[in-house]
């Protein structure tokens, strides 16, 4: 979501309608890879249509990743644009033009209420015209904000101003279809707003069925979306169905719960997220309102509340329906580009990483692009500046905009849905917090070295704070390296294996690292944990207090970190920060120093490849470069 609206809510696409071994702490890590900016002032290729021989030709062999900033982009408006145009049109030639209204009709199980037995979902397709037996695939985007008055997204058959309108003008004319879908209990979809319980994920199932099994479709069907619906196409993906070929998730859900939940710690959006936020769409006071009440609808803000007091599932299966990853490895045989802002601040990068190793890890076709922005898409200069802040993204302002994020599309969508053009290149692009982007086999990566400081030594001093975190988040510990000797490089997911003593059973810890210039300090990463699930995962643990010295096995959410010479970091203990509530179990918690570590897996840049993008060229990234 933008911040301007409901600051519990997970997404408001509406808003955007503009548009191995252990070392020292100072071992040499080799000289730094230097990224060589190039300033390209481009011609626009978007204008009249090609022929479709030079379409043809266009898809014999793409440029490569790291040669793309060499190639002619259009790179000063505010989103991405294909290197040429397609051929194919709309009526009447038209290049944006409204959808083609229809309801896909489906059997909901009874126990979900509402109006079971008889789902029904309503999509728009926008079909290029093409010659008589000739079938297209279908890119499509489900979620719940299309006919929706309250986030101003205009009628489902209207294009998307956020990302819809882009690919009709752009993709649709390469030989796609586009589609947009309102989930369960949304729009003029019936039933109630399940968020994404089982019968919005039959709802979507139903839909990919019908997409794929029209006359003018070859049979494959691909989903993207953001944030919601950047979900979507997970539960789709859950379900194993022939039609879908590919997922392109940005931003989205692995899990309901995993959201707004880490390690027994729950964000204070966490018990409104059903009703407080989602629970007013699809009412508009017709006569079908009485299909708005099902069971789920009554049970999630119970759920969430129970969350917070005891950290898991106090009850029924509410979290078990709505995670999705598990159903997905198991079931899906397609292919998943995977987009993720590592400072998303609405949709935590943890869902991305480590999922794309899972992916990998289970014969998945994967690819990821973690770039150092918000909650946004990759190729937005004006709204990635205005959401970036010191410390949360604007040290890699204007690098993280990718002016070829469009072409990249076309590229995958070509491949998995036309089985057209070379195959896309399966790995991670990830950007560093100061801007580099270099490419990795996995995420975490491979190949690296741990650094091991322990608290309380020369390696990560105490500073201040004595060592008791205070359950009011007024105090705590803080620790500091010296200045560092050489540069440090680390990424993924550091971890904190921290000692301590609780007056009760219960507390929880915050953790926050930061790169200090001197006074400066900017965030550089954070974590969390309840310690009731100390060893981590979702069994809760017990302990005599006072008595007993426990670990806490604590993750930190993913980051890919430069830290220059001289710098220092600094680590921070407290009870609670960022948008975390304090534990329902709150208490005193003492850190024992001894056989505490702060770990980092950190690499050395001259064993990776670096690569320049497409310059942004617009004003904001002109005056910000």
């Amino acid at each position: 979501m933008e911040e301007q609206v409901y600051e519990a809510e997970l997404v408001d696409e509406a808003t955007v309608s503009d548009n191995g071994a252990t070392r020292s702490l100072n071992t040499a890590l080799g000289a730094t890879v230097a990224v060589v900016l190039v300033f390209l002032m481009m011609s626009r290729a978007i204008g009249a249509p090609l022929q479709d021989q030079a379409i043809e030709e266009s898809l014999e062999g793409y440029t490569s990743i790291a040669d793309r900033h060499l190639q002619n982009y259009y790179t000063d408006d505010q989103n991405s644009y294909v290197l040429k145009n397609g051929s194919l049109s709309g009526p009447d030639g038209a290049s944006l033009w409204l959808g083609t209204h229809h309801f896909v009709e489906f059997e909901l199980p009874l126990e979900e209420g509402g109006a079971a037995p008889n789902g029904k979902v309503s999509l728009a397709v926008w079909v290029p015209i093409v010659e008589d037996g000739v079938t297209v695939p279908v890119i499509a985007e489900f979620g719940p904000y299309f006919d929706e008055a309250s986030v101003e997204t205009g009628g489902i058959e209207e294009p998307g101003t956020w990302l819809g309108t882009m690919i009709i003008e752009q993709i649709v004319p390469h030989g796609f279809a586009f589609a947009q879908v309102s989930v369960m209990g949304t729009g003029r979809s019936n039933h109630c707003m399940d968020l994404m319980g089982t019968a919005e994920q039959l709802g979507v199932d139903a839909a990919v069925t019908w997409l794929g099994s029209q006359n003018w479709s070859n049979g494959n069907v691909g989903m993207i979306g953001k944030s919601y619906d950047g979900s979507t196409p997970w539960q789709a993906a859950m379900f194993g169905n022939e039609h879908l070929t590919t997922i392109v998730p940005i931003s989205g859900l692995i899990g309901v719960m995993e959201l707004m939940w880490r390690n027994g710690s729950s964000e204070a959006r966490a018990p409104i997220m059903h009703n407080g936020v989602y629970g007013s769409y699809g009412i508009d006071g017709d006569l079908e309102d009485s299909g708005n009440m099902c069971p789920d609808y009554i049970a999630g803000p119970a759920t969430g509340g129970a969350a917070w007091a005891w950290g898991g599932e106090a009850a029924g299966t509410y979290w078990a329906e709505r995670y999705f990853l598990d159903r997905v490895l198991e079931n899906y045989n397609g292919s998943v580009y995977l987009i993720q802002g590592m400072h998303d601040w609405n949709v935590d990068p943890h869902m991305a990483v480590p999922t794309i190793n899972l992916l990998y890890d289970n014969n998945i076709e994967a690819k990821g692009l973690f770039g150092q922005w918000d909650h946004d898409y990759p190729d937005r200069p004006q709204i990635m500046f205005d959401r970036s802040g010191v410390g949360r993204g604007i040290e890699a302002f204007p690098e993280m905009v990718r002016m070829d994020w469009m072409q990249d599309l076309l590229e995958w969508f070509t491949y998995y849905l036309k089985e057209e053009g070379p195959k896309p290149w399966l790995g991670v692009e990830i950007q560093a917090n100061q801007g580099a982007w270099r490419f990795e086999d996995r995420y975490p990566m491979s190949n690296t070295t741990e650094l091991l400081l322990e608290l309380g030594s020369s390696d990560l001093a105490a500073a201040s704070g004595g060592n008791t975190i205070l359950p009011d988040a007024s105090s705590g510990p803080v620790y500091e390296t010296p200045p560092l000797e050489e540069p440090l490089y680390f990424g993924g997911l550091p971890r904190l294996h921290v000692n301590v003593n609780t007056a009760t059973v219960g507390g929880q810890i915050y953790a926050l690292l930061e790169d200090c210039d001197g006074a400066d300090c900017i965030h550089i990463g954070h974590a969390i944990m309840d310690l009731r699930y100390h060893a981590g995962g979702a069994d809760e643990q017990t302990w005599t207090p006072v008595f007993d010295e426990i670990t806490a096995l604590m993750e930190f959410f993913p980051m890919d970190v430069e830290v220059a010479a001289g710098h220092t970091i600094k680590l921070t203990l407290r009870s609670t920060g960022e948008d975390y509530l304090p534990s329902a179990a709150s208490t005193a918690v003492t850190v024992v120093n001894a056989g505490s570590t702060l770990q980092f897996d950190t690499f050395d840049p001259a064993t990776r490849e670096y690569y320049d993008t497409v310059q942004c060229t617009s004003q904001i990234c002109l005056d910000n470069g």
